[in-house]
């Protein structure tokens, strides 16, 4: 009997969107760490015309999370709509295309700022047509809210370039996209942390299960919105609401975690692919209540622990955990986390973003904290490239 050889590696990493954004995603977050942290204090310089805390900040919003954005849709919508995903040649380029627009903004000194942003800009748009397009030709309306969060990122990176050229600082893009951002992550993890929770639960330790969402999470999320609108509009120069959308914060950050607790995230602890969902999704709440306090008391280091509790902790976490699942679940292996080298992974991860929330609320320890916060940024995703590539070129 003839046995015909199976795909090549390179056929495999394009036929799915997981297998080229997500290692692409998290070599980003370690290289650009790797290059700020010694940038930002003072030991090395980039080709780049954007300061180092905006080229951070551009390259942490919309280039590492557009990517893992990317990599989760580009194999979901496939499952959503029963439609043949992205793949082959029409993958690579969109993967071309995220790639030139990390290398035109980090070398905008050779490429000329004007045209790094037009490279920049054209990904999240892409990406949000062909989504939009394979959901319309499904009739699959239920999902057409990620493409207006999409959109909404996208408009943040428009306006992010706008401030830099017109103030040379960024006032109000970046809290527009941590608000988008936000929101993704709380509508995502309303649907697939109870599901991942509950399956796992059923199997092992029967008893008490999430709830599903339901209305409470829809007030959640409406009054979320609501919040973070006030929140970009105090940094838009209304700071006579800056004291009730502090409230409103402590108020949604409240009401995430009793939103959390309804998930019955102490009955996972057995399975660390489970529980790292929810320790992730628990920085959303620390995020709130960090900022909404930095408004009520008016301290600037409460406010950049927020942010760093929603982005590095929030952010950074659930991507991780995301990632590992999703990776796990496509080459066919169990979705039970090996411990030899689960927390190798998640335990840096968890690590560095309690240290940057420590750094934004102690600032004198800047020189001994970041580094070591940048560096277990780097083991853990450089971690989730050595451990999980061979899956991802693994045929699935």
């Amino acid at each position: 009997m003839t046995r015909f050889p199976g795909p090549s590696i390179p056929q495999r990493l394009l036929s799915g969107g997981f297998r080229l954004f997500f290692p692409g995603s998290a070599l980003l977050a370690a290289v650009s760490i790797a290059i700020w942290v010694p940038w930002f204090l003072g030991f090395m310089h980039v080709p780049t015309l954007l300061p180092p805390v905006a080229w951070h900040q551009h390259e942490l919003l919309f280039g590492f999370v557009p990517a893992v954005i990317a990599g989760f849709l580009l194999t979901a919508v496939p499952n959503w709509t029963g439609r043949p995903g992205l793949k082959g040649i029409p993958l690579l380029a969109l993967f071309l295309l995220w790639i030139a627009g990390r290398l035109t903004i980090s070398f905008s000194e050779w490429t000329g700022m004007l045209g790094a942003t037009l490279v920049a800009l054209s990904f999240l748009p892409v990406l949000a047509i062909f989504v939009l397009k394979e959901l319309v030709a499904a009739s699959n309306r239920r999902n057409y809210k990620i493409v207006a969060v999409l959109a909404l990122l996208s408009a943040a990176q428009m306006l992010f370039h706008y401030e830099i050229e017109r103030y040379g600082r960024v006032e109000m893009a970046d809290r527009l996209a941590v608000a988008a951002i936000l929101i993704l992550i709380s509508l995502v993890a309303g649907r697939i942390i109870p599901a991942f929770t509950g399956n796992w639960l059923k199997a092992n330790n029967p008893g008490r299960l999430p709830q599903n969402f339901a209305r409470f999470d829809l007030a959640v999320m409406i009054l979320s919105g609501t919040t973070l609108a006030m929140w970009i509009a105090v940094a838009g120069g209304l700071q006579g609401i800056r004291l009730p959308t502090g409230v409103l914060l402590l108020i949604a950050g409240i009401a995430h975690l009793v939103r959390q607790a309804r998930w019955c995230p102490e009955r996972t602890l057995r399975e660390p692919l489970v529980t790292i969902l929810h320790v992730g999704y628990l920085f959303i709440p620390l995020g709130f209540l960090l900022t909404g306090l930095s408004m009520v008391v008016d301290h600037s280091g409460f406010t950049s622990a927020g942010i760093h509790a929603w982005t590095t902790g929030g952010v950074g976490v659930v991507t991780l955990a995301v990632m590992t699942r999703a990776t796990r679940g496509h080459a066919g292996q169990a979705l039970t986390s090996p411990h030899s080298t689960t927390w190798l992974i998640y335990a840096p991860i968890i690590l560095s973003a309690l240290l940057r929330i420590l750094v934004a609320i102690w600032p004198q320890h800047t020189m001994l904290l970041l580094p070591i916060a940048g560096l277990a940024w780097i083991v853990a995703f450089l971690g989730y490239v050595v451990f999980y590539m061979p899956l991802i070129a693994r045929k699935g």
